[in-house]
């Protein structure tokens, strides 16, 4: 077995960055992003208001389902 453990040591935690550094780092990471554009937006936004409406409707369609087998089974 190996002696090392996988907890941290005390020179990993004491090495920590600079918020400025931190800050650096981040919008670096952001310019690498690519962003869509409006029109991919708003295409994915009725994609997915449509998939949710869907979604709705089949959930409503069980509850509604279900309820009337309870209330027939147990009435």
């Amino acid at each position: 077995m190996s002696e090392t453990s996988s907890a941290p040591t005390e020179s990993t935690r004491s090495g920590r960055t600079s918020p400025m550094t931190f800050y650096r780092q981040v919008v670096a990471e952001l310019r690498k992003v690519v962003w869509p554009t409006r029109s991919q937006v708003a295409n994915y936004f009725v994609v997915v208001l449509f998939f949710v409406l869907v979604m709705m409707a089949f959930v409503a369609g069980l509850d509604y389902g279900f309820g009337k087998l309870m209330f027939w089974v147990f009435a």
